[in-house]
């Protein structure tokens, strides 16, 4: 009777190809064949350890029969029957992980992410929002061991924040926050309002995986790069010295502005990054609106101006409307501690996924 462990056979077989193939000197000096190898790689993974996880209490099953077939003391083969019975649970709770490790991946999951946040409605208020997110998801970044390094910036009068851009890079960066891509919305009341009525604000986020040159290519005859002074927060040295880099991709007009640094080489290094990320995330589109409205759906590729997420301060509640779901705890929360909710977006994913597996 075929086994869901059955599959895990080329898997094997593949993964061991690729090492070969990594250990091949005409391999090992091509950095993007390397590149593209390493990521199938980590793909594979969580499902070679599920196989030899498998492939050693498969072992230890048939010692186990085999005892029992023999027969002999009444004690032992008591014990033979317990640790069977132990064994073939541990092999259905393997069956269950294995069929959560065979969804379809995200390709970008393992990569690193630049995040935007601009503010909406709500005038200044909408920017003190925009601002408590970026506080929270550095935060977040912080418990995770994750780097934080912000790319542009724009803030408000008050303190709050207009527009604000920065990469987080770390291991499974993109896999978590790419559930926060979309329009979030804050009511609450607002320092400066006198009667203490209720306001209701909005801060758009969008988050990019980071693209590397290997996956985009872009000419440089379609890059019009502009070199000017920064203005604002950036200091006396930033406004004398033409550092701010602005680069436009001309054969769709997106355009990018870095002004954050005092470098002008590091300024369009990170302007580069951004034009690569959005570019990238353009294709990604693409491909989704090809995938069928089941695949559209989820959670994951989100449009960045549905609204995902309430957040009610006079209420400490925190709704996510993807899932429909509420969680209490705001100052917690927008301190950074964020799992709670990405985990339910993940658990909600997963499971929109295995129905649709199980249906096709």
């Amino acid at each position: 009777m075929p086994s869901i462990f059955d599959k895990l056979d080329a898997v094997l077989t593949r993964y061991s190809e690729i090492e070969e193939a990594m250990g091949r000197p005409e391999v090992a000096t091509d950095f993007e064949q390397v590149q593209t190898l390493a990521r199938e790689r980590a793909s594979l993974e969580i499902l070679v350890v599920i196989a030899h996880r498998h492939r050693k209490l498969a072992d230890e099953q048939e010692d186990l029969n085999s005892l029992l077939q023999e027969g002999g003391d009444a004690e032992l083969t008591k014990m033979a029957k317990d640790e069977l019975e132990e064994t073939g649970k541990q092999i259905d709770q393997l069956a269950e992980e294995l069929k959560i490790a065979l969804l379809p991946k995200d390709p970008n999951d393992d990569r690193d992410v630049i995040v935007e946040i601009r503010s909406g409605a709500g005038g200044n208020e909408a920017s003190l929002f925009a601002s408590d997110l970026y506080r929270a998801y550095t935060r977040y970044a912080q418990l995770h061991h994750w780097q934080v390094d912000v790319m542009d910036s724009n803030p408000s009068d008050l303190g709050g924040l207009n527009k604000i851009v920065f990469e987080i890079q770390g291991k499974g960066a993109f896999r978590r926050l790419k559930y926060e891509r979309g329009v979030h919305r804050v009511q609450r009341v607002p320092d400066t309002e006198a009667q203490g009525r209720i306001h209701t604000s909005t801060a758009t986020v969008a988050v990019l995986a980071r693209a590397d040159e290997v996956d985009i290519k872009i000419s440089a005859d379609d890059l019009r790069i502009d070199i000017f002074h920064a203005g604002g927060h950036g200091g006396q040295n930033v406004n004398k010295v033409a550092t701010a880099v602005r680069i436009v991709y001309e054969p769709t007009g997106l355009t990018v502005i870095c002004q954050d640094e005092r470098s002008q080489y590091k300024n369009k290094t990170k302007a580069m990054a951004m034009l690569r990320a959005k570019l990238y995330d353009a294709e990604q589109e693409k491909i989704i609106a090809e995938r069928s409205e089941t695949r559209r759906a989820q959670v994951g590729n989100a449009d960045r101006s549905e609204k995902i997420r309430t957040y009610n301060y006079p209420q400490d509640r925190i709704t996510d409307h993807r899932v429909g779901a509420s969680f209490h705890g705001i100052p917690r929360i927008m301190d950074g501690e964020l799992d709670e909710l990405i985990d339910s977006l993940v658990i909600w994913e997963q499971e929109k996924l295995l129905a649709e597996t199980l249906a096709g």
